[in-house]
């Protein structure tokens, strides 16, 4: 006699997104100004929430972008454009004190060109003149130990590559339909296969090259090997040139950019896009929009506690950064209904905050007797 299947149990599938506690959760997030503790949502609450409950709650079940993609759908079908933008980029949140695990450990910042202990988070956001959405992050996960064969001394490596993930969060976008035109992203997403993967999607890059990125100039030039460096490049101002880059057959579009920096320095920054329609103006119009994601990195830092728990497993570590990732979504929402900036506002709670406090010294101070 045959073998019947046996169903699946219903144990076995996902349980829900717990809605009530990480309404709860991201709205303690926006509104604290130091540590976030399970002890201090609880007291905040005056008890309604227990610290058992909230620690179960980061502890139940790890989150996924499956689920961030569940919350932010209806804000980005309603507020979704043809010339919307894909925004990729990594931010490194140092946790000096904390014990090193899969995804707490030691990465190369190369904005500060030194190694930092912490957490390294690739970031995806979708961006149009109405509002900016986070699409999904990855945490980058070194889960692999190794002995450094020249210092003999225990290291950790990723077994996924952080362009493999950015692919796989570009991939999802795509999946889900999103609508947008161009995926912007610093030189240190400029690979090959991100510009090949992003192109075959029917999308459209613009990213940033570092200055030694060759270039043949024409296709004779390149099926004779001539290729010359971008910064080797005559240049003329606000101009753009098409070529192909070392190692692929895709024509692009190439412009080069001066800018002053903050300090009266001058920078000069690469470009390159597939859309060969963009003329320079265009082209680092565009690109500017890429600045979108780092004011997500501050603000989710500053206004979000995003390493201010004291979480240390790897999935309440996880499902904290989760829920600070929500809690930006919230935040957003509520800066463009009131038209204030994601400090404005958190500077309107701390204003608030503070006044309560005084009321409450009053009071304390008349049961006191003070004068």
């Amino acid at each position: 006699m045959p073998k019947q299947k046996r169903s699946a149990s219903p144990s076995s599938s996902p349980k829900p997104i717990n809605l009530p506690m990480l309404d709860l959760y991201s709205d303690y997030l926006i509104s604290s100004f130091g540590l976030t503790t399970a002890t201090g949502m609880s007291t905040t609450l005056d008890g309604a929430v227990s610290h058992d409950d909230v620690t179960r709650f980061l502890s139940e079940r790890p989150y996924s972008n499956k689920d961030l993609w569940k919350l932010v759908k209806p804000t980005i079908r309603q507020i979704e454009t043809d010339d919307g933008i894909l925004a990729v980029d990594d931010t490194i949140e140092e946790k000096l004190y904390t014990d090193e695990n899969d995804i707490i450990a030691w990465h190369y910042d190369h904005v500060f060109n030194r190694n930092v202990k912490g957490v390294n988070i690739l970031n995806m956001l979708y961006h149009n003149d109405q509002a900016t959405v986070p699409l999904g992050y990855s945490i980058v996960k070194k889960d692999v130990c190794f002995t450094d064969p020249k210092t003999g001394k225990q290291k950790r490596k990723s077994s996924v590559t952080k362009n493999e993930q950015a692919r796989e969060l570009i991939g999802a976008a795509v999946s889900n339909q999103v609508k947008f035109r161009y995926c912007l992203a610093d030189s240190w997403f400029g690979s090959q296969e991100n510009m090949e993967f992003i192109v075959g999607k029917g999308k459209h890059f613009i990213f940033a090259l570092k200055s030694n990125r060759t270039v043949a100039e024409s296709k004779e030039d390149k099926l004779q090997g001539i290729f010359h460096t971008v910064e080797s490049l005559a240049w003329e101002e606000n101009t753009t040139k098409t070529g192909y880059l070392k190692g692929m057959d895709m024509l692009v579009n190439i412009t080069r950019q001066v800018f002053t920096n903050g300090d009266g320095s001058s920078g000069v920054l690469y470009l390159a896009t597939s859309d060969l329609t963009l003329g320079y103006t265009d082209i680092t119009t565009i690109y500017q929009k890429r600045w979108k994601v780092e004011e997500y990195h501050k603000s989710i830092k500053s206004n979000l506690g995003l390493a201010k728990s004291p979480t240390k497993r790897v999935k309440t570590q996880g499902n904290h950064f989760f829920a600070a990732t929500y809690a930006y979504h919230k935040l957003e929402r509520l800066a463009r209904a009131s038209n204030l900036n994601h400090f404005a506002l958190k500077t309107k709670l701390y204003l608030k905050a503070q006044q309560a406090s005084m009321a409450e010294l009053q009071v304390l101070k008349a049961a006191g007797g003070f004068a």
